[in-house]
């Protein structure tokens, strides 16, 4: 029986499927192996907005992942933690939670999500259940640049606008800073008493970015804190203010995380 034309045809075709099909498979078990989380959630600090995670956010959107910045309240830790989870509550898959400064203390808490795979802290803080942002902060004695001041009469607590550059961000332009001071956002005091209820970093993996030039938490207080948490820690030279002065460092690190690496 010859082989008409049309049968050669769709002998091609079918071949042709079965390739594109195993290469799909292939690609997909690829990113697979490399990728436990295509999703980066990331959690700003006191003072500051999400806006200050854009030089990170485009780095990783380029990679290939997909971002969400979390804007909350600073009202308390429970209002902190509640806006986090609604964030996690929206990713399609596993994803990287992120933390700096007291965003640490908000993923230690809102990491318990089913959708965390890991958790990144960076110059941040990362207590235990039942410990609160306020013992670590003051675990060691402070630099003389940092500019946290006591709450003001209604329970906020600012940064001191003439201490901002060179206590949260001396790595920065004085411009930039002086904009960050003056578009700075109040946290409400009592949240850094506020002990947290649950450690995520005990049971999930933990990755850290030290700012060895840190005048806001001192590098020896991240040091202490990652250590206890058996993290993998990067140090990087930078302020405070590192995810913006450093954010290939800081990116490099998340992707780690991503990758499990």
């Amino acid at each position: 029986m010859k082989t008409t034309s049309t049968s050669k045809w769709q002998l091609k075709s079918a071949l042709f499927t079965v390739v594109a099909l195993i290469l799909s498979l292939l690609s997909v078990s690829s990113f697979a192996q490399n990728k436990t989380a295509k999703n980066i959630v990331l959690v700003h600090g006191a003072f500051v907005d999400g806006s200050g995670w854009k030089k990170v956010h485009d780095i990783l959107v380029k990679k290939g992942y997909n971002v969400t910045i979390v804007q909350y309240p600073l009202t308390s830790l429970a209002d902190d933690v509640a806006a986090t989870k609604r964030i996690l509550d929206r990713q399609n898959g596993p994803a990287v939670l992120v933390g700096h400064s007291w965003g640490g203390t908000i993923i230690t808490e809102a990491g318990t999500h089913p959708n965390v795979a890991s958790l990144v802290y960076v110059a941040a803080f990362q207590p235990d259940k039942g410990e609160n942002t306020l013992q670590w902060a003051t675990s060691l004695p402070g630099a003389p640049e940092a500019g946290i001041l006591p709450p003001d009469e209604k329970g906020f607590v600012y940064y001191d606008i003439a201490k901002f550059h060179a206590g949260f961000a001396a790595d920065l332009s004085k411009s930039e800073s002086d904009f960050m001071a003056a578009s700075q956002a109040p946290i409400f005091g009592a949240s850094f008493t506020t002990p947290v209820t649950e450690a995520a970093w005990k049971t999930k993996p933990a990755y850290a970015v030290v700012a060895t030039e840190d005048k806001a938490i001192v590098p020896d207080i991240q040091r202490n804190m990652y250590k206890r948490g058996n993290d993998k820690v990067t140090e990087v030279k930078g302020s405070h203010a590192v995810f913006i002065s450093q954010p290939e460092a800081v990116a490099k690190v998340i992707i780690a995380a991503a990758e499990a690496k």
